[in-house]
């Protein structure tokens, strides 16, 4: 019963990061932290697949996983696979909404982050910096929310420096956002 209920919060979770990234990210050119931003900075500089990218940046993630802490590496594998495979199916969708730039980066930090906050609920995730940020929590016991946080500034900056100041205002909206809604979903995590 559990495995049907975490495989539903993958889909589930996965659908939801994809229409935060897709409805309202992307045509205001707003960032994302973590490995999702640097994907969505290579699709808004080179056009590149965010989906594909976000599979290739955390490829190295990925490596260390399977040597250091196997057991996250299979938790969160078919996340990453799965998330990044709907980010590129729900691409379509792009234009689909019309809405300001400022509500558009606060309704897509709630997408975002409910949908990385279910994921992170049932011990998976969309790798990356959340997988990075599963390990730091569980070393320190910070909430996971707070270190994509901080993690998430840093790639934000970045975006900001290479895109516009426009996408780092927008993306601080969206950041803050998505720090706060994953940090209310996981504030307590189901252990299996």
């Amino acid at each position: 019963m559990y495995f049907l209920k975490k495989a539903s919060i993958i889909i589930i979770g996965s659908v939801f990061l994809s229409l935060g990234i897709n409805l309202f990210l992307t045509p205001y050119k707003i960032l994302d932290g973590g490995i999702v931003g640097l994907a969505l900075i290579l699709n808004y500089l080179y056009n590149l697949k965010v989906g594909l990218m976000i599979i290739i940046l955390s490829m190295p993630i990925f490596i260390v996983a399977w040597f250091r802490y196997r057991t996250y590496f299979y938790n969160s594998l078919h996340g990453l696979l799965l998330s990044s495979f709907t980010i590129d199916l729900l691409k379509p969708f792009r234009s689909l909404i019309d809405i300001s730039a400022v509500f558009s980066s606060i309704l897509g930090g709630i997408f975002v982050g409910i949908g990385i906050g279910l994921m992170l609920r049932y011990r998976t995730s969309t790798g990356g910096t959340d997988l990075v940020a599963q390990f730091v929590s569980v070393k320190t016991g910070v909430n996971v929310g707070i270190v994509i946080f901080m993690i998430d500034i840093i790639v934000i900056l970045l975006g900001g420096v290479l895109i516009s100041a426009h996408t780092l205002l927008l993306s601080i909206i969206t950041l803050l956002v998505v720090g706060i809604t994953t940090s209310l979903i996981t504030r307590k995590i189901v252990h299996t």
